[in-house]
């Protein structure tokens, strides 16, 4: 069972998109509720098969740390609109834990934070974002985009990942919001609520570069030593 929905993991993250996609295309009414229960699932059967894994006390540890680190953070620059530092540490759990948990951190973060901003339809959705934000910073880490071979870190490529995990994550907030409550949908009206948008998915995307530059050396080299200490 494990193995069968990692290898769902992908095709899974591409369904909210896809479903995105088909939701504008057929003009579907009810686009909102639609593409909620869509990534409702897709949470579902991502935290099913980490689950089935059967992780550890002491693998799940820092990734729960992790998780809490980036809420209270979240919440600490929470009078800073969109400077918070969420997406920053996705993308550090995604390079030392791996993806699968860089997904974890981003989702639980997201949910976590919410009990103090609040919950509601939106969560969901940042769940699916931020967790996004770190499945692929893992994936990329695990490529070698990031971390050279001789210790020292791509700072230019990490950076330019952590600026478009911002967009990144911005899409798909924004797209969600556009299909789901700008009605009737026009050219117009959706341009008019993305205008209102960019402000603060560039100040999220320069947060989480700021973040980066600060974090991402010291806390890969503490994080990589507890996981080769504890054999994670």
């Amino acid at each position: 069972m494990a193995n069968v929905l990692e290898r769902l993991e992908i095709p899974l993250l591409i369904l909210v998109p896809v479903a995105m996609a088909g939701a504008l295309l057929a003009g579907i009414e009810q686009s909102a509720l639609l593409m909620l229960a869509v990534v409702l699932l897709v949470l579902v059967l991502f935290f099913a098969g980490y689950e089935a894994s059967r992780p550890g006390l002491r693998q799940i540890m820092p990734t729960l740390v992790l998780a809490a680190l980036a809420a209270a953070g979240r919440i600490l620059f929470g009078p800073i609109p969109d400077f918070k530092p969420v997406s920053a540490i996705a993308i550090i759990a995604g390079a030392t834990l791996g993806r699968r948990n860089g997904f974890m951190v981003g989702a639980l973060a997201a949910l976590a934070s919410n009990f103090f901003f609040g919950q509601g339809m939106w969560t969901p959705w940042q769940m699916y974002a931020w967790g996004l934000v770190g499945y692929l910073g893992g994936a990329l880490a695990h490529a070698g985009a990031f971390d050279r071979a001789d210790g020292s870190v791509r700072m230019p490529v990490l950076l330019a990942y952590g600026f478009a995990s911002a967009m990144l994550y911005g899409v798909v907030i924004n797209t969600y919001d556009i299909i789901g409550f700008v009605q009737p949908l026009t050219w117009a009206g959706a341009v008019a609520r993305l205008a209102t948008a960019v402000p603060f998915d560039v100040m999220h995307g320069v947060s989480t570069c700021v973040f980066l530059a600060a974090l991402y050396k010291p806390w890969c080299r503490r994080i990589n030593r507890v996981v080769t200490k504890y054999g994670l």
